[in-house]
């Protein structure tokens, strides 16, 4: 009864973080907010007092990895550069990028997750903005297409070389090296 009655200091950041520990090692599917709970120590309604459902949960999850994301990208200072943060992310934060580009779980609508992703895509639009202005929306699709799938790779274990940043830059060279590639006809 004890530990029913105690009032947890932060139970969103206990259960964010019981629920990362999850994703991480049992994907997103096998979040139960009752389990949630128990982990935190508090009682089976808790959670939804933070957090309303399960859907709600994995998007306060998914406004958190783009708020971290945006984090590492604002630092970096030319396109290859956000590309390697990018990267970085995805490997040092596995459960939040497992979670921020599936729409299927989150309430994709939401205003503070619709901000966040804004706010990272611009990020990432001005770094490609730079090296090809006048294309920059195929370009960019291009350039996250590069650095999601290299990291979506990575982390599945199909590219296990050395360090993923380094290999990510080393690989990126080839594209982005200011040349032009001949149009297809």
């Amino acid at each position: 009864m004890a530990a029913r009655s105690y009032h947890h200091g932060d139970l969103r950041r206990s259960v964010l973080d019981a629920a990362l520990d999850v994703v991480e090692s049992n994907g997103p599917a096998a979040i139960s907010m009752r389990d949630l709970a128990r982990r935190a120590g508090v009682s089976h309604a808790a959670p939804a007092h933070h957090f309303g459902d399960k859907r709600g949960l994995l998007t306060a999850i998914a406004i958190e990895g783009f708020e971290t994301l945006a984090e590492y990208l604002s630092i970096a200072d030319e396109l290859r550069e956000l590309g390697v943060a990018y990267v970085r992310f995805a490997t040092e934060n596995p459960a939040h990028f497992e979670v921020m580009f599936r729409r299927d779980l989150c309430h994709a609508d939401d205003p503070a997750l619709v901000a966040a992703r804004a706010r990272t895509a611009g990020m990432l639009s001005g770094g490609v903005d730079t090296v090809v202005p006048d294309d920059s929306r195929s370009a960019g699709l291009a350039a996250w297409s590069l650095a999601h799938g290299f990291a979506t790779l990575w982390r599945g274990g199909s590219i296990a070389d050395g360090s993923a940043t380094e290999t990510f830059r080393a690989i990126s060279q080839h594209l982005f090296t200011g040349r032009s590639l001949p149009r297809a006809e």
